[in-house]
């Protein structure tokens, strides 16, 4: 299992520059991301891990679902135009190809495209399951994201959470109405158009 994630109290500070520059001065190369006003830096993903997510990846795309891809950044933002989030999921399907505004937006955001482009989001856990279960799960529903998948090695389960709902103004408080849930080695059944995952490449010893 890989080493812990760093975790670090936000500063009065854009997050978009405090990753910029979590990134210049780490030794090794990081993947900082920012959620629920504090920059994480998730630990590297061992084997296991980084091969289930690709073969996650590749079941989408044998599906035909080309929009389905890995590796992306994207930002969140408050009602007032502030970035509530900035996150890198393990795998994802657009809603679209990347339009001229897209691709502005990226430009100004200095790497990060908007998270309204993301159809259906992935994560698999690392050492950093908490972050993955907790405070991603709020920022997805928060952002509106109509299906998110975890699987979730720590419990050795898969889910689907859908029906995003944001009940206040605090995305903290944001949740999925409703949770698919197998054991792994199960088929998740997401909802349509998406197709039913193998989650068996993950019945491996961590």
């Amino acid at each position: 299992m890989s080493a812990g994630p760093l975790v670090e109290p936000m500063m009065t500070q854009d997050p978009i520059d405090l990753l910029i520059a979590f990134e210049k001065a780490s030794v090794a190369p990081i993947r900082p991301e920012y959620v629920e006003g504090t920059v994480i830096v998730p630990p590297q993903p061992d084997y296991n891990h980084s091969k289930g997510a690709v073969k996650l990846t590749f079941q989408l795309h044998m599906a035909g679902l080309d929009l389905a891809g890995m590796g992306m950044g994207f930002r969140a933002a408050h009602q007032d135009g502030s970035t509530m989030a900035l996150v890198i999921p393990d795998f994802y399907i657009l809603r679209r190809e990347p339009t001229e505004l897209d691709s502005s937006y990226l430009r100004v955001h200095k790497g990060w495209y908007p998270i309204g482009m993301i159809a259906l989001v992935g994560e698999v856990t690392s050492s950093n399951h908490a972050i993955d279960t907790g405070a991603k799960l709020a920022t997805y529903a928060a952002a509106g994201i109509p299906v998110y998948v975890l699987i979730n090695r720590e419990t050795r389960t898969a889910h689907c959470y859908t029906g995003p709902s944001l009940p206040g103004d605090n995305p903290v408080e944001a949740y999925y109405a409703n949770d698919t849930k197998v054991d792994l080695g199960d088929p998740l059944p997401p909802p349509a158009p998406h197709p039913t995952l193998d989650t068996s490449p993950f019945l491996v010893a961590d």
